[in-house]
């Protein structure tokens, strides 16, 4: 058969990532990326991108660090090449604290990250309202140029991208074999996934290069991430919350909040307020589908619903959505080797 056509739908980490892949196991294959939005106005620009993983209860956690694994180690040889400050990735040291005692304290992903280990009395001092807490270093995206890394990764193999709005992946069966679904909260309406509901996030992106290390609230709602020119700072997690614009309340709230963890974030400037919707459900779906009308059939994958834990994992993911991929691959050779016969 000719060399199968796939269109990946989505542009965010998740799709470009998963676009990648898929050109990397399967080169054969033509690969086109179709998005309403391509950065920096994808839902992934707004993130913090930093590795630190979030837990989904409907996925085994054998499974889930084995995707946080290969996305370190994926990011971690980046950060040791030419093309780090390109690709806006860097390590980051830090704590992670707590006003009580965790009942884990020892997080599934602690020895995939670096130096893991408890913090000291004398460190702790420098968190007064917290008696608990993690140090150890790990990565972080900075997020438009990630983005912008991947998309001239993809176009320097041969993989088109077009701005188009997917309103029904069937729309695509007569242009392409088998179609990849990686639209995040879009899905929500597009393949009407009820399991799949937002969770807002607004942060704040400031200028204030003294800030070396990140600090996390282990509630995970409050938080410090230095980038290479700006610090992400944030946040809230506001389920079932649809609404995009920034909230001025909420603002001078996280602020407040990130000031009482960091008070010489006082003098940070120019800050510029972002919003974001997190695709979240119970499990990150990822899964073949047949699709067929009329006797016609249309294989689908579907590799969304990342939530707050979207770039911790995106790699993972993405290699095993490459690999359904393939599948659907030998599936259709199969078919078509049957129809000779």
């Amino acid at each position: 058969m000719a060399a199968p056509k796939v269109a990946v739908v989505g542009a965010g980490v998740i799709g470009l990532s998963t676009a990648l892949c898929i050109v990397e196991t399967c080169p054969s294959c033509s690969v086109t990326v179709l998005s309403e939005q391509f950065s920096p106005n994808t839902t992934s620009d707004v993130a913090a991108g930093m590795l630190i993983p979030h837990t989904y209860p409907g996925t085994p956690i054998h499974v889930q660090k084995q995707w946080f694994k290969e996305t370190f180690t994926y990011l971690f040889a980046i950060s040791n090449s030419a093309e780090a400050s390109e690709a806006g990735i860097h390590l980051v040291s830090g704590w992670q604290v707590f006003k009580n005692t965790p009942k884990e304290e020892l997080p599934f992903w602690s020895d995939v990250v670096l130096g893991f280990r408890p913090m000291s009395e004398a460190e702790l001092q420098k968190f007064p309202q917290h008696q608990f807490g993690q140090a150890f270093t790990t990565l972080k995206c900075d997020c438009p140029p990630y983005l912008l890394w991947l998309e001239k990764r993809l176009k320097a193999t041969g993989v088109q991208m077009y701005t188009r709005k997917v309103a029904d992946l069937w729309e695509l069966h007569s242009e392409y074999n088998i179609v990849v679904n990686c639209t995040g909260i879009g899905a929500h309406q597009l393949v009407g996934d009820k399991k799949l509901f937002p969770v807002r996030g607004q942060v704040l992106k400031v200028h204030a290069p003294w800030v070396k290390n990140f600090i996390r609230d282990g509630d995970g709602i409050t938080y410090i991430y230095p980038g290479i020119h700006r610090i992400t700072i944030g946040g809230t997690r506001e389920k079932e919350n649809w609404n995009l614009s920034p909230d001025p309340g909420t603002t001078k709230d996280i602020f407040d909040r990130c000031c009482s963890l960091e008070p010489s974030l006082q003098g940070a400037q120019d800050i510029k307020v972002k919003v974001g919707l997190r695709p979240s459900r119970q499990c990150v779906r990822l899964q073949r589908e047949v699709l067929s009308q009329g006797g016609v059939k249309l294989l689908v994958v579907h590799n969304y619903g990342h939530g707050a834990g979207g770039f911790s994992v995106h790699r993972g993911t993405a290699k095993e959505a490459a690999r359904l991929v393939r599948e659907c691959i030998a599936a259709l050779q199969g078919a078509s080797s049957r129809a000779k016969l």
